[in-house]
């Protein structure tokens, strides 16, 4: 209820803008609404997906080093199973890319778990990241000449028209390094919380927005850390 929140949200410090320092983690948010339960399993739908990108990323080895917040290290680290949800949410079908069933399950269950709660932000937020996902993959096959529709992930649940994006596409492909472009994507998804953020309603959205951007803080604070020194 908006009352409860109001008390949960403003005990909670300001998160300054794309870049700046996260004044706490997703874990010390979660231990903050530890006497919360349904808000921590909420908040858990929202860093599960950075999670999900580490997980990615240490297979790939990309990355040797793992900041959690829902996954336990064996999971991220492919030595137990996933959860069972991401499975049973993802469409059965072959993919050219076999880690678009995994986010079509992650994306699935979120959407699902966002219409039981009724909260609207966070199926906004998913229909966002799926387009301009979905965005992404479309530019990258036309730039490989192959067929963009093999790599599309949940249309039915995507947002924005892929068109939408063109600008903050075409400035992503002029960045000179792949971490620049990863932050001019960042920027574009930090613009779309300021736009769509329920500012000082106190419902579970405006908490779900917060945790998105500490999300976002939270991970260029991390690359940050491996960037070389003397980079801009």
């Amino acid at each position: 209820m908006p009352g409860q929140n109001y008390f949960l949200i403003t005990a909670l410090p300001s998160l300054g803008e794309l870049g700046a320092f996260p004044p706490l983690t997703p874990l010390e948010l979660l231990e903050h609404l530890r006497e919360e339960p349904a808000k921590v399993k909420l908040l858990k739908t929202v860093f599960l997906s950075d999670d999900l990108l580490q997980h990615q990323a240490f297979l790939a080895g990309e990355i040797t080093e793992l900041d959690l917040c829902v996954l336990s290290d064996s999971q991220a680290r492919n030595e137990e199973p996933l959860p069972d949800y991401l499975i049973s949410c993802a469409p059965r079908v072959d993919r050219h890319v076999p880690a678009d069933d995994l986010w079509a399950g992650y994306y699935g269950y979120v959407a699902g778990f966002a219409r039981r709660r009724g909260i609207k932000f966070l199926q906004d937020w998913v229909g966002y990241e799926l387009a301009l996902r979905n965005a992404l993959a479309v530019a990258r096959a036309q730039a490989l000449q192959l067929n963009p529709d093999d790599y599309l992930v949940s249309r039915d649940l995507s947002g924005p028209e892929e068109e939408e994006f063109t600008g903050l596409l075409n400035e992503w492909a002029a960045a000179p390094t792949p971490l620049e472009g990863q932050r001019v994507l960042d920027k574009g998804r930090w613009d779309w919380l300021q736009d769509h953020d329920a500012w000082f309603s106190f419902k579970d959205d405006e908490l779900v927005a917060y945790a998105v951007r500490l999300s976002l803080l939270n991970r260029w604070h991390r690359l940050a850390q491996k960037e070389p020194k003397g980079s801009d």
